[in-house]
């Protein structure tokens, strides 16, 4: 019987840099999309799945991450008198219950598997997920929920997996196939940011995770790997063999919203699902094409 996944990991310390000037003061995990940031994204989209608890894995200048999800008396006494309930009620539901934020701090940026490693009191024994903010995921069925589908019906380790051409597997954590299920891929191997002439197969890792906190130990070696960073996909590499580990090709769409170009695009994709917003843009769009 699998322990129920209700824990959370999101690494954002990073600093921004291909933001700049916006992030200077701002994290970039507060940039909006539409009206909401993208880290109220990622909580909402673990919260449908089940999760509970959330620890931030923060940096300097981050603090305006955790405020986000506070109460704010004075804003919602304020929107209260003026009537504005809708708003009032936006505001409320994103607001996390008392005692189910943690957060650590990332002294030194060493890659995303020391981030991980960071939170290593906050994970203890229990299955975690891990959210890239980055990533911001369009999916009529959260991402996180389909993997916390599939750890419920696989047990062990499942990651979020996609195609990409041959030569863009170097920006990746890539999958060497035991066994392709179709939706479900059984793993042997992983590989970190290979080059394309030695890549195992074109299937990489996106920023959602379900990982058992075994792979923790390995992340304390401190093991530097591509880009002289601890990797994460070197220490969960580790874990196959011993535990079940499988790469879900994921419903859905992904806005890698790290990059400008896909953060543009991700302001317009979610403008248009929205119905307030939806017919606007399908009016002024043209005009810039």
């Amino acid at each position: 019987m699998t322990k129920p996944l209700r824990k959370a990991v999101l690494p954002v310390a990073g600093l921004g840099t291909r933001f700049l000037p916006a992030t200077k003061a701002l994290a970039k995990e507060m940039l909006p999309v539409v009206d909401k940031p993208l880290i109220q994204y990622a909580v909402e989209e673990a919260r449908a799945a089940g999760i509970e608890q959330f620890c931030f894995v923060t940096g300097r200048g981050k603090t305006a991450i955790v405020e986000h999800f506070d109460v704010a008396y004075e804003l919602e006494r304020t929107l209260e008198e003026r009537s504005k309930t809708d708003l009032l009620a936006s505001l409320r539901t994103q607001a996390l219950p008392p005692g189910s934020i943690t957060t650590v701090r990332q002294q030194v940026p060493m890659g995303l598997g020391h981030a991980i490693w960071c939170a290593r009191a906050f994970v203890g024994d229990d299955p975690f997920a891990i959210l890239l903010p980055d990533d911001l995921m369009m999916c009529e069925t959260p991402c996180t929920q389909q993997l916390a589908q599939a750890y419920r019906e696989t047990g062990g380790n499942v990651v979020a997996i996609e195609e990409v051409p041959m030569a863009r597997v170097k920006n990746y954590g890539v999958l060497d196939v035991a066994e392709d299920k179709g939706q479900l891929v059984s793993v042997k191997g992983l590989v970190e940011k290979p080059l394309p002439e030695f890549a195992p197969s074109n299937l990489t890792i996106i920023g959602r995770y379900v990982l058992m906190p075994e792979v923790i130990p390995y992340l304390s070696r401190m093991e530097r790997g591509a880009g002289g960073e601890v990797q994460l996909t070197d220490a969960m590499a580790k874990l196959i063999g011993h535990q079940p580990f499988h790469g879900l090709r994921y419903e859905g769409r992904r806005f890698d919203c790290g990059d400008k170009g896909g953060y543009l695009e991700a302001q317009i994709a979610f403008a248009l699902k929205r119905a307030d917003l939806g017919p606007i843009v399908r009016e002024f769009l043209p005009k810039y094409l």
